[in-house]
């Protein structure tokens, strides 16, 4: 299972400027939040790994096991999850909480 990388960001136009930054770079939003945005890499696997699996399963399983491991590559794809860190928000909450 692929670990989640997390980003930090201090401005919401840094937080969208690393979001579009990740877009570009082939990555697709999974989940979206007012603070938060979990973007997953969109693969179907390398062209080794499928050449490999076929090499080893194709006389068997006729394909399907290349196909397990695309299935298994998309969604074991690398996850980011990109964080805006605002620290004035969070000081206006602590005073609240002081009151």
């Amino acid at each position: 299972m692929a670990m989640t990388r997390i980003k930090k960001v201090k401005t919401k136009k840094e937080f969208d400027t690393v979001v579009d930054d990740f877009l570009t770079q082939g990555y697709r939003v999974s989940e979206e939040g007012n603070q938060t945005v979990m973007l997953q890499q969109q693969t179907w696997g390398s062209a080794g790994g499928h050449a490999l699996w076929a090499l080893l399963t194709v006389w068997w399983t006729c394909g399907i096991g290349n196909f397990g491991y695309a299935i298994y590559a998309h969604f074991d794809a690398p996850k980011v999850l990109v964080k805006l860190d605002d620290a004035k928000r969070r000081d206006a909450d602590d005073e609240d909480d002081k009151e």
